[in-house]
């Protein structure tokens, strides 16, 4: 670690803490706050006892904002961690799960298995999730590969658009054909924390669990990387072997939160400048923060959608991408945010 990192530690340690701490406030924000709301003392007599007591307000929130809640903390984590894996090893600014066309080949998978299939619970199809991602993954890294100059982080950005907008339209196209289906799709293909219960949490957890340990290992990996290939291979690492783990990671984070939660996009894109502006551009800092800093807006979006639509609600997916869009825009705007 340089002098500077050794001697900011302290207060990126404290800066981190604090993070975690708002993460446990939004987290019982979550369980408080909706189309009905519940007291913190009978929310916490739910939580502590494991029992509803007989109580709506306790079967609410131990059977629906619960695994909501959790959820809402994992995939945050997950899709903030895998868009910062991903720009690290892309060297693209702008890249993320969406951009990139993982979330698009997760989804395109979720949609047959379920629209053809017939498959409809998420421990069936969180499978054909990952295996989506995959299967887009090495299709823009092998387009991106082409050439003399290989895959290059424009190149990737360009595969990566073209992937998403060919999947996208595979996707329509089946949802079109396959009526009957339709609505299960359509509120699935939105993005939503909503209805997911405690199986579906049962059925993500082991894999996000997994890949979030693993993206959290990566930060020397993307360090080197970030200095160049010759400068990576310099330090010891073996470039090809460091990309194809480093994108195994993104592919299980970003598939088992696409099948659980549907294609929810620009939190992997927006989360990793967040971070690299407070801490700078040690990966090592960087992902932890980003960890952090996923569930804060995964959760903040889901109470807000649920506030300012009573008794209805806003589905997370269709927030962030309003919030998103501008944030993007200011990710292009503002260089500064974006350098790696």
């Amino acid at each position: 670690m340089s002098t500077d990192s050794a001697r900011r530690a302290p207060l990126l340690g404290a800066g981190l803490a604090g993070l975690l701490v708002l993460v446990v406030v939004l987290a019982f924000l979550s369980l408080t706050q909706g189309s009905r709301d519940i007291a913190f003392g009978d929310a916490m007599h739910a939580l502590l006892t494991l029992q509803s007591g007989d109580t709506m307000d306790g079967t609410v929130t131990l059977e629906l904002r619960v695994p909501r809640t959790i959820l809402g903390v994992v995939v945050g984590a997950a899709l903030g961690l895998s868009g910062a894996v991903l720009q690290g090893v892309t060297r693209n600014p702008l890249a993320d799960p969406g951009i990139m066309g993982i979330n698009a080949g997760a989804a395109l998978f979720v949609v047959v298995a379920i629209a053809w299939l017939g498959i409809t619970d998420v421990q069936g199809y969180v499978w054909f999730g990952m295996a989506g991602a995959l299967v887009a993954t090495v299709i823009v890294y092998t387009i991106a590969s082409l050439g003399r100059e290989g895959a290059t982080p424009v190149k990737l950005a360009l595969a990566g658009v073209a992937v998403t907008a060919g999947f996208g339209s595979v996707t329509s196209a089946v949802m079109v054909t396959r009526t009957d289906v339709l609505d299960q799709i359509r509120f699935w293909q939105v993005g939503s924390l909503a209805g997911r219960y405690e199986p579906v949490v049962l059925g993500v957890a082991p894999f996000l669990a997994v890949g979030i340990i693993a993206a959290l290992a990566c930060g020397r990996t993307l360090n080197g990387l970030a200095l160049g290939e010759d400068s990576a291979r310099g330090l010891g690492i073996d470039v090809r072997r460091a990309r194809w783990a480093t994108f195994a990671v993104v592919t299980l984070l970003a598939g088992a939160s696409t099948a659980a939660c549907g294609p929810i996009v620009f939190v992997g894109l927006v989360i990793p400048h967040l971070a690299r502006f407070v801490c700078g551009p040690d990966y090592r800092w960087i992902l932890p923060y980003s960890l952090a800093l996923g569930p804060v807006v995964l959760l903040l979006a889901d109470v807000v959608g649920r506030v300012v639509a009573r008794p209805g609600e806003v589905q997370v997916g269709v927030l962030l991408c309003v919030l998103g869009a501008p944030a993007f825009i200011a990710v292009v705007r503002w260089g500064r945010l974006a350098e790696l």
